[in-house]
Order: structure tokens, then sequence, then C-alpha cells
């Protein structure tokens, strides 16, 4: 079935290439036109030469185009698929985790929690406003997919600031829990129903069930998890925080000991400061793999020895946007574990305009939230936290406040007074002024 979708950010060696995998597997999608969108013209050309090359192997499956300029490639979309950065992300994320510590504060990685996750959101959401404002204007029927962190804090300025757009973001954290339930239950995982609920890299699972009987699986999962996780201790992933939580709060986060620390104050105490580091450190030689492996292949190509099967014939990414956006198309509703979208009633006691991470169901109507109705007290309290800090970042943002910035970093449990507050957002701002709002 034919559509127009655009990839914005499309020249980062690891988004273009892992959403390109993917549409070159769909058959629902075959005679599409991808435009392959980005603001780097020299990486824009080279991922162009090598999807071109692409879709010859693959016999012209779909209309390739590319182009700088954001407004033109916008016309006419259906699906819209984003993931941009500013900056040198690495650089970046490293001030963003060392300079609120060097200030005493607790954060543990500062990527999309904590004083290090607020900055972040600082520097990223005003491009991304831009964007969804120019895809408002000129295609506001378009169905808008951020992959973008700190996720929650995007989307949240993209459903302030653009209310009608039609906008999820998605993040495959869930994924971790998807590797180990199969082993752990005995079942496939196509024969699983999960529900998890909460926050993006906050979240927890609340219910599992057997979709062909209808059992509910939560018993047994809680029953067999310590004692397996435990056998398969990860430090960045499912280790004594996440253990911890566990028993503490009476649900599994599902999320990893890295992410779900990021928004405790206690998160330090159950977590290794070098773990931290060697995470970040871990992520960047992993970007910088997957770029060496699409420069190869360039290489390949110019010298006239490209493979002769292509680099994406087969596989998939494990990212969902392809999936949903087929579900939407051929009106075959799908059933998605863990997406995120505005809360609209789906956590009753959760403040409704929050992006919450939750299941939905994606089908030609549009994409539609499970009901929950309310979560465990401690879990929401928890919950309700982050969701205060955000709100108030976003505000910042969008207001270009320094007042309020410096309060959303204040009031956030790894940070706790204003006077720690004021001196982690002097230091970024002199280090990162080029990207940040002008707060005034």
């Amino acid at each position: 079935m034919k559509c127009k979708i655009v990839l914005i950010g499309a020249a980062s060696a690891s988004f273009g290439p892992s959403t390109l995998l993917d549409l070159f597997q769909s058959e629902i999608l075959h005679g599409s036109t991808i435009v392959l969108h980005d603001i780097d013209k020299e990486r824009l050309n080279i991922i162009n030469e090598l999807i071109t090359t692409e879709n010859k192997i693959h016999n012209d499956k779909f209309i390739i185009e590319h182009t700088t300029n954001r407004r033109s490639a916008l016309k006419g979309a259906d699906f819209i698929i984003s993931s941009i950065e500013v900056g040198d992300r690495y650089k970046l994320w490293r001030e963003d985790y060392e300079i609120p510590r060097k200030y005493g504060s607790t954060q543990i990685l500062g990527e999309c929690g904590g004083p290090g996750g607020t900055m972040h959101a600082f520097r990223i959401i005003p491009p991304i406003v831009d964007i969804v404002k120019d895809v408002n204007d000129i295609c506001p029927n378009a169905f808008f997919i951020n992959f973008s962190n700190p996720m929650a804090r995007v989307c949240l300025a993209i459903k302030r600031t653009t209310p009608n757009l039609k906008a999820i973001g998605l993040c495959h954290q869930i994924g971790a829990l998807n590797y180990h339930l199969p082993k752990m239950l005995n079942k496939n995982l196509e024969d699983l129903k999960l529900k998890p609920y909460g926050l993006n890299h906050f979240g927890f699972l609340m219910g599992i069930e057997d979709i062909s009987s209808g059992m509910d699986l939560m018993p047994k999962f809680n029953k067999v998890a310590p004692e397996y996780f435990k056998q398969r201790e990860e430090r960045f992933e499912f280790s004594s925080l996440t253990f911890e939580v566990f028993k503490r709060f009476g649900y599994f986060p599902y999320v990893g000991d890295n992410h779900l620390g990021e928004y405790l104050q206690f998160g330090e105490e159950f977590t290794e400061t070098q773990d931290m580091v060697d995470w970040i450190d871990l992520t960047e030689k992993g970007g910088e793999r997957i770029y060496r492996k699409v420069m190869r292949n360039y290489k390949r190509l110019k010298e006239g020895r490209y493979l002769k099967k292509g680099m994406l014939s087969k596989g998939i990414s494990g990212e969902r946007a392809v999936p949903i956006i087929e579900a939407m198309i051929t009106n075959q509703p799908s059933y998605e574990s863990a997406v995120n979208i505005p809360n609209d009633g789906i956590i009753d006691n959760l403040p409704q305009d929050l992006i919450i991470e939750c299941p939905i169901i994606a089908s030609k109507s549009g994409i539609h939230g499970v009901k929950w109705g309310n979560l465990p007290k401690n879990i929401a309290a928890l919950l309700r936290i982050e969701a205060s800090i955000q709100d108030l970042c976003v505000e910042a943002v969008l207001t270009k406040s320094k007042e309020v910035a410096i309060n959303a970093l204040a009031i956030d449990p790894n940070v706790g007074s204003f006077e720690m507050a004021d001196r982690i957002f002097s230091e970024m701002k002199e280090l990162q002024s080029e990207f940040l709002p002008k707060f005034q």
C-alpha cells in the first residue's frame, strides 16, 4: 500500500539504516515513497547513495528521495519518523553527567532523568518543536513518530506545542524484558500480552496474560523472577537497584538499573559510579561501530564491490515504527506493549496531560491506549514526582524562563537545592550556550 514516509535524521548511522532495514522487509509498504531528510548534507548524500543502491537490489521496491530542505520533505507526508540529536551527543552527555555530580548531585546517568536529563531536554526540545510546527503547517494529517530522548519530555513538548498533531513516542527498552520472558514462563513471546505502565525509562510490569487461555501469569512471574534475574544479573540492566525496587514496591521495573536509577534519589545507593560511566562509553562505541560498518559499505560501493545482496536483505531492527504504520494502513489491529502517548484517562491517578508509556492498539482508526485505572499508590507517588519535574522542564523551554528552568532543576530529587541548581545551570549554560534556549 503506497504512502509517503519521511525519515528526519536519516543520516544518523544508528537511526537511518535500522529504520530502513525494517522498511525493506515490509511487503505492505511496497511502492511507497521514502524521503531521507537531514541537515548534514555530506552524510545524507552517503546514506542516499547506499539506500538508492539497496533499492535497486530490491527491484526498486520504493521511490527514494533525499533533501536537506525540511519543508520540501514534508509536503504530502503520511508518516514522519524522527530521531535527531544536537551537537556532539556524547560530549554533551558526559557534561550532563559530570557537571551536576561535580556540585553534589546524586544523579547516576544524566540522559533522560535527573538534572542531566533536564539539560538534555532543554537542548533537544527547541529543534523538535520547530519540526512539529512545520508538520502541523505543511501536513497536519500526518502521523508523527518520535525516537528522540528524553522521550517523555520531548513528547510532552510536542503535545503542548501542536495539540492536534497525531504523535507517539517509541523506545525499545521493553525489549530487555521481552528477551527473558519466554525463558521464564516457557511461552513464546507472541503468546503473551504484556501490560507495562508508567513513564518512559521508569515503568513497571503490571500484568502478563496468556493470550490463548486468558490466564493471569503475574503470580508465576513474581514467583520465579527474583531467582531467575539474580542468576543472570547484569550491571547495566537487571541488577541491585531493580531487585530492591521490585522487593520494596511489589512490581517489576522493566527498564534496567541504568535507566530506573535516573529518577530515584536512592539510585546511587544501589549502582556503581563506574558502571554508569562505562554505559556511556559502551553506547558511544556501539554508535561508532555502526558508523564504521556503514562507511565500509560505502567504500565498497565506491570501489564497485558492493555486497550482492546488500546490507538490508534480511533481519529486523526490533523497533516498532514500521509494524505500527502497517497496522494503521491495513486496519489489521496490532497490540503494542509499550508506546508513549498522552495519559488521557488511561491511568487515573496520574496527571492527565502526562506522557505515559503503556500498551496501545494500533489500527486504521488510530492509536488507542489500553486503560488501566489506578496504579498502586506507592508507584503512582514515585511517578508523580517525575511528572512534576517534566511539567516544569517543558514549561521552562516553551516560555524560555530561566526562573522556571532553575526551579525544574532544584525540585529534582537528585538536586534538592537552589544553590546546587544555580551552580549547575550557570556552568551548563556557559558550556552549552549554542544549543540552549535564550532563557530570560
